[in-house]
This record gives structure tokens, C-alpha cells and sequence, in this order.
């Protein structure tokens, strides 16, 4: 598969243009994006951004306290409910549509249904969430098909474990949690999402949720019992099909690494059986595991969390020195192209946050960094293009960097560029704009370079560790290059400006296919201003570049022949 663009983005904020923003609001005081709030319009902006793929993060109904009984749906106690809206991933009906997304509640999966078509009309493909390690504490489906069991429905709730249920159960035990829940009895508790099989749960455990159980036996030793083929498989690979039949084109699979890869390695092989070119990205946090997920449970894309995104955002908030931008992407032997790098989604802390750099700007090196090194594909949440600063005190979300998902708000820098659905970005400062046209740039480079979807990369970070005029703690650079095409990259973390200079080794010639000596021009891909008529490009010679501060040169090297000169 060539390069792709993620936009991630929660449909409840993204077209909630409501500015009340009162803490712990609700639905009606704060507001709540719609899926009609993606107009042909706002798809169109984000296909020129340079998007490729959009992931409607909160799609699938999850437990809230906003009241939607008179709709036919059940009711959650608002004790086991984070937040006003409810987490997104707290999954209260798989085979169902989120009723806080719908104009009308009852035409919900109808106008679903039409934001997939104007997506796809846009040349944009569609990515939603499957949440397969846990769901919602009172999970039940109001809207499972004809013939569809619901989960747990024919569990045998006095059994500790058995591969024909689809809990894990606490026999003789109430749920008693360590803090004020009134009125909620759960007998027998079951296990509940983050692994813990205890009734006495925290506030800071997934309280909210319950474990899925996929024939491992944590009770005695995680003894596997995959045959036969556990109860909760068949309902998971029917939930994938149901909305691989509603035409989305990828799971992001949370929590990957919870569920056995012995079930994923079933799961995927079936669904791509009738959907070869749906696309599964795993969100796996332990490296050891890498290999294993993608060869064994057969996904075509893991996160790089604890790799490229965690290097990127040591070396941008001055905690690691550059060069180790190398070590990162080579501890991945091979698998970095299946590696989704990005610096932000609901889970990290925004890069304008005072919790990371305290300017989205700042990260614009780094950024180069995740979209343009390997060909693996690249991601951005929304606002992040705005240097959205995520330091709001939404309510459950509390101030700490991020934007909430378990709260109703309006994000300031993203109502700015919709400006009540206009998208005209007319209420975005000049530094928004800039950084919004940075991003625009990047990642319509990042998907039209072959040099960048298709090209070889050489890391001329070692050649440059001992060139007195090349700080490997705050420098980066390399090339990009695919046939005739040659780019160089170089990139300055620093504060301020400077001069660098890049050696170019004899190595990078032999492994890139060059002619020592040849004359090139070159521009700044990122900045038609920037220049250069001939220079020669050689092992003999450096190239001396002004670096601005917290920026990035893409210079795309044409050569210039004889006659030319």
C-alpha cells in the first residue's frame, strides 16, 4: 500500500460550534458535533490539508448520561459513566452508531451511513474504532440484528472462566468500588477492563468497563482454550463484518495487545476474506510484540508510541539529543514501514500543551521527522494543524493536556477555522495559519513525492558526528531518493537560527546509485523562496545551509546539466 495521511478526528467536538463551555456541561449547554456536521465542505479542507484517510474516533454507541430512553435506548447508570458524554471507548451497543452524532436519533445509522458516502465522495477513505478488549459496564445492544445473541447472554455467570462465555465473573462477589457509586449493585462482578479481577476497583482503573474474554484463563495461569473456537470470537467477527458491510475502509483495533494474537491472526484472515483491501492498524505499546502482531495476527499497521513518537517528543521537549532520531527507526529491523507514526491523538498530551513544548509550532522539525523518513504512514488529530493547546478544564478530562473525550466542549482553535461551518479559517490568528499552512504543505508532500512514498532513505546523521559546524544534538538530516528523484532533508531543533553544514559521505553515493561531482539546484519544497541555482554534490564538499529555528528543509535536488551552467 502507498503512503497514506490519517486525519483523526471525534465527530463530537469537531462540529460542535457552541462556545458555552461550561465545566461538566451538558449536551444541551455545551453542544455536540453531528455527523452532518462533516459537509462537503469541511471534507473537501481536509482532503487539501493532505489527508488521505479520516478516523471518526467515538463512532460506535458508548455509555453516557445524557438521556436517550425515549428513543428505545437503555438508560446507564451515571456512577459507571466517565464524564458527562461518556467515553468513547466504553462500548455500550457494537452494532449501533453514537445517538449524541445524530440530527435525528432515529435516522442515526442512516446519516452514518451518508457521512461514509460524502467521505468517500471527497477522495477520502474511512477509518472507525473497534474496541475489542472490553465494553461498557452495562453493555447491551438495542440494535443487534435478527439471530445476533447479545454478549454475556448466555453466560454462566457462577463460573469463575469457560471459553463458552463472554465475561469473566467474580462468583460470590458484589462490586464494591473505593469510591461513592449509589445505587449500582453488579452480582456477580465481573472482571473489569484493565485486567483487574477484583471487585475493589480505584477511580483511576477502567471502572467503567468490563473485560471480554477470549478463552484465555487468567484464573489458572492464562491457560489459552482456543478450541474450539471461543463464543466472544464469532460475535467479534461478526461485529467486523457488520460495519465492513457499512463500507469503512480500517479499524484502529484498541488495545490490540489485551486480546490474544491468536484471535487476531482468525479475525483478520476471515474479514479480508470478503474485504481484502480493509486496512487493520494495532495499538500495541510493547516492541517484543511488534513482530508477532504484524506476522501472527496479520495487521498491516502497528502504533509507534514507545518508538518514533516517544524519541520525537523527547527530542522536541530537549529531554533526548537529536541523533537518536537513528536509533530509533533502526531498533525496528525492517518493520518501519508498518509502523503509523504521529505526534498527537486523544490519548498524548496536545505538543502545544504546557505539558510538551508549549507551542505547536515548536514541533514542526519533529513533524517532518514522522511524515517523511520511512514510507510508513503518518497521522495528525485534528488541531494539532492549530497548535491547539489542550489545556481546557473541560470537567472528568480535568486540565491535563488533552482534549477530552468523556466530556461535551468546544475546542477554541478548531471552532476558529470552522468559523460556524464555514471553514473559511477567517477567525484563526496569523500564528494558526502558519502552522496550519506548514502542515498543508508537509503532507501533500509526504503523499505526491516518490521520493517519500516510494524512495530510499539514507540517515546522514553519522557521517556528521564529528563536522564542528553539525550539532548531531540539535541537527538532523538525510535523503530521500526514488529513481531520478533526490530530496535532503535537513532539519534544526533548535532555539535559534543558524548555519549548518552537511558532510555528504562516499557511502550515501554508493548506496543511493550517485555520481560524485554532479551540479544541482535545489528548492525548499516547504518555501518556493528558498533557492539554491548550483552547487556540487559531493563526498569532497559540503553544503552550507541557513537553518531557521524549529524549522525544516525539504530540498528537492534537481540536476543541472553542462549546458546549463
Amino acid at each position: 500500500m502507498s503512503k497514506f495521511v490519517i486525519y483523526q478526528v471525534l465527530p463530537r467536538l469537531f462540529g460542535n460550534y457552541n462556545t458555552t463551555n461550561k465545566l461538566n456541561g451538558s449536551i444541551n449547554e455545551n453542544g455536540c458535533g453531528k455527523f452532518n456536521s462533516f459537509t462537503t465542505k469541511a471534507l473537501n479542507e481536509i482532503k487539501l490539508l493532505g489527508a488521505t484517510h479520516i478516523w471518526y474516533t467515538g463512532v460506535i454507541e458508548h455509555a453516557t448520561k445524557t438521556d436517550y430512553s425515549a428513543f428505545g435506548i437503555r438508560k446507564d447508570h451515571p456512577g459507571i459513566v466517565k464524564g458527562k458524554a461518556g467515553s468513547a471507548y466504553a462500548i455500550k451497543d457494537y452494532y449501533d452508531v453514537d445517538p449524541d452524532l445524530a440530527e435525528n436519533v432515529p435516522n442515526r445509522m442512516a446519516e452514518f451511513k451518508n457521512l461514509v458516502k460524502r467521505t468517500h465522495k471527497a477522495n477520502l477513505k474511512v477509518i472507525i474504532d473497534f474496541v475489542p478488549n472490553h465494553v461498557a459496564r452495562q453493555y447491551h445492544s438495542d440494535a443487534k440484528p435478527k439471530g445476533i445473541k447479545d454478549l454475556g447472554e448466555d453466560d454462566h455467570s457462577e463460573w469463575a472462566f469457560s471459553p463458552l462465555n463472554n465475561f469473566y465473573y467474580l462468583p460470590n462477589q458484589t462490586f464494591l468500588p473505593q469510591f461513592d457509586v449509589q445505587d449500582y449493585t453488579e452480582y456477580p462482578v465481573k472482571a473489569t477492563g484493565n485486567d483487574q479481577f477484583s471487585a475493589e476497583l480505584t477511580i483511576n482503573d477502567w471502572y467503567e468497563t468490563v473485560k471480554l474474554n477470549y478463552g484465555v484463563n487468567y484464573v489458572e495461569g492464562r491457560q489459552k482454550q482456543f478450541d474450539p473456537i471461543p463464543n466472544t470470537w464469532l460475535k467479534m467477527l461478526d461485529i467486523l463484518l457488520f460495519w465492513a458491510a457499512k463500507k469503512v475502509d480500517g479499524f484502529r483495533c484498541d488495545m490490540a495487545e489485551m486480546v490474544p494474537v491468536e484471535f487476531w491472526g482468525w479475525v483478520i484472515f476471515q474479514v479480508k476474506m470478503q474485504y481484502p483491501d480493509i486496512i487493520f492498524i494495532a495499538e500495541v505499546y510493547k516492541p517484543a510484540e511488534y513482530r508477532n502482531y504484524l506476522c501472527n495476527g496479520k495487521f498491516d499497521y502497528l502504533y509507534d508510541k514507545v518508538g518514533m513518537y516517544e524519541m520525537l517528543r523527547n527530542i522536541t521537549s530537549k529531554n533526548y539529543p537529536v541523533r537518536e532520531i537513528t536509533n530509533s527507526w533502526q531498533s525496528l529491523g525492517g518493520i518501519e514501514i508498518q509502523m503509523l507514526n504521529f505526534l498527537e491523538n486523544h490519548d498524548e498530551q496536545r505538543i502545544g500543551s504546557g505539558f510538551f513544548s508549549g507551542n505547536g509550532s515548536y514541533a514542526q522539525p519533529a513533524m517532518i521527522v514522522a511524515a517523511t523518513l520511512t514510507q510508513a504512514p503518518v497521522m495528525i488529530y485534528s488541531g494539532q494543524e492549530l497548535g491547539e493547546l489542550g489545556m481546557d478544564y473541560e470537567g472528568f478530562s480535568g486540565m491535563d493536556g488533552r482534549t477530552t473525550i468523556f466530556d461535551y466542549w468546544g475546542v477554541k482553535s478548531i471552532q476558529a477555522w470552522t468559523n460556524d461551518g464555514k471553514f473559511d479559517g477567517k477567525k484563526l490568528t496569523s500564528e494558526q495559519k502558519e502552522l496550519r499552512n506548514f502542515y498543508k504543505k508537509l503532507l501533500n508532500i509526504t503523499i505526491s513525492e516518490k521520493a517519500i512514498t516510494d524512495g530510499l532513505m539514507y540517515d546522514l546523521e553519522f557521517a556528521n558526528f564529528d563536522n564542528p559546524k553539525f550539532n548531531s544534538h540539535e541537527q538532523f538530516a538525510y535523503f530521500r531518493k526514488f529513481e531520478d528523484e533526490l530530496i535532503l532533508f535537513v532539519l534544526n531543533f533548535d532555539d535559534k537560527q543558524l548555519e549548518t553544514e552537511v558532510i555528504f559521505p562516499l557511502e550515501a553515493f554508493q548506496y543511493l546509485e550517485l555520481e560524485e561531482g554532479n551540479r544541482y539546484s535545489f528548492v525548499n519544497l516547504l518555501d518556493d523562496n528558498d533557492v539554491q541555482s548550483s552547487f556540487s554534490l559531493s563526498s569532497k564538499q559540503s553544503l552550507l545551509l541557513q537553518m531557521p529555528a524549529w524549522k525544516g528543509k525539504i530540498l528537492k535536488l534537481t540536476r543541472v546539466n553542462h549546458d546549463q551552467l
